[in-house]
């Protein structure tokens, strides 16, 4: 049996170690609200947070059969390279009938106008031939009335002119015949030779396009085409990663938004380096929706099956260039983002996001049609006849 002394010994020892907790929890409870008040409150933080990239596809643009595989994931290349070949034998024999099929237009447009002169021609005379008729008339009846001319005479004359006459309205209609094809036109820009030229365009494209060149510089990943293998317009056969461009994608509690703005300072962690060395950000922008509005199936909450859940929305933060080229990054890395939002003057929607990285371009396919055309330009001249009179004619009044 304890005595009364022992008991208030225990007590007082329960009291000591609970004073002790309480102001241990006291001292904790002041430190961490200090540490928010002075510091924490000015700081959003997430470990939901991506290095991320533009992933360029690479796409077939011509049909044909992959003959040379040129380059292997994790290979770098430069914008304009050819990456693969495609057998080029059916392309280059499209080519060669459009070619043809070109000359032959431009060859039949050039008679055409050839023609139109001819009939012009044609009028001119059978116009001069009734004139000629006209007057041998006027003088027959002039000399009939002192019987130097038989009637006879004269009415042949008259007839004379009639078919003439006949004649000349039969190639006056011939020459608007001619003139409802060429009216307007030269014979280089005649309809028949543009859509002629057109086919060539297309079947030199074509033509052209059985080399796969890389639309921008990077890396390569993802190749799926195999030598051998049919690929036709719209197959995917690579992918290539610019990893001189990339952001972070922070995905961040809705309710820690509030003060976020284009423009505050980030410090980021990634998991690769570990602590060291820190990255140095900026915010670009905030992602107009959460990340549910942009899912495959989307909620759709006036279902019934209503759960309230708090979202997260995407904000972009760059990152240095020249801290990315000292310490390479890769698209898909974890790491973790600190945003200082001390600064709170800017709109939240004032994006600084650019356009101006070199993979949002390209003009590795800017000469291909330019090629084209001076291709047909000199197929269209060295079939034109060498002089085509192209100016109006008489029709004959």
């Amino acid at each position: 049996m304890q005595t009364p002394f022992a008991r208030k010994s225990i007590r007082a020892r329960r009291n000591l170690l609970l004073a002790g907790v309480g102001v241990v929890v006291a001292l904790a409870g002041l430190f961490f609200g200090g540490k928010w008040l002075v510091k924490d409150r000015f700081f959003v933080s997430t470990d939901n947070a991506f290095v991320t990239g533009n992933l360029i596809p690479v796409y077939a643009d011509a049909t044909g059969i992959v003959s040379d595989v040129r380059v292997e994931e994790t290979q770098s290349v430069k914008k304009g390279d050819v990456l693969m070949l495609l057998d080029r034998q059916r392309a280059e024999a499209s080519l060669l009938q459009a070619a043809g099929d070109l000359a032959r237009t431009t060859r039949n447009v050039g008679a055409l106008f050839a023609t139109r002169r001819q009939v012009c021609e044609k009028i001119a005379s059978r116009a001069a031939l009734r004139d000629r008729a006209r007057h041998d008339l006027a003088r027959y009846q002039q000399a009939a009335t002192t019987g130097s001319v038989s009637q006879q005479q004269v009415q042949n004359t008259r007839d004379q002119l009639a078919a003439l006459e006949a004649d000349l309205r039969e190639s006056r209609a011939e020459l608007h015949a001619i003139e409802a094809r060429v009216n307007g036109v030269t014979p280089a820009t005649h309809p028949d030779v543009e859509a002629a030229r057109a086919k060539y365009l297309d079947a030199h494209i074509e033509y052209v396009r059985q080399q796969v060149r890389a639309p921008a510089s990077g890396f390569i990943a993802k190749r799926k085409a195999q030598v051998g293998q049919r690929v036709k317009p719209g197959d995917q056969l690579m992918t290539i990663v610019p990893l001189d461009h990339l952001w972070i994608e922070a995905n961040l509690w809705e309710n820690r938004l509030e003060r976020v703005r284009p423009g505050q300072p980030v410090d980021i962690r990634v998991d690769l380096y570990g602590d060291s060395p820190r990255f140095h950000g900026t915010v670009d922008g905030i992602v107009p929706g959460s990340g549910s509005v942009f899912a495959l199936l989307p909620p759709d909450n006036a279902t019934g099956n209503f759960i309230r859940i708090v979202q997260r929305v995407p904000v972009r933060i760059a990152l240095r260039p020249d801290e990315i080229e000292k310490h390479p990054l890769r698209p898909g890395l974890s790491t973790n983002i600190t945003i200082d939002v001390t600064n709170t003057e800017t709109q939240p929607n004032a994006s600084k996001t650019k356009t101006a990285s070199p993979e949002y371009a390209t003009d590795v396919y800017s000469n291909d049609l330019a090629q084209g055309k001076a291709t047909a330009a000199s197929i269209v001249k060295e079939n034109l006849p060498v002089a085509i009179e192209t100016s109006e004619c008489a029709a004959g009044n």
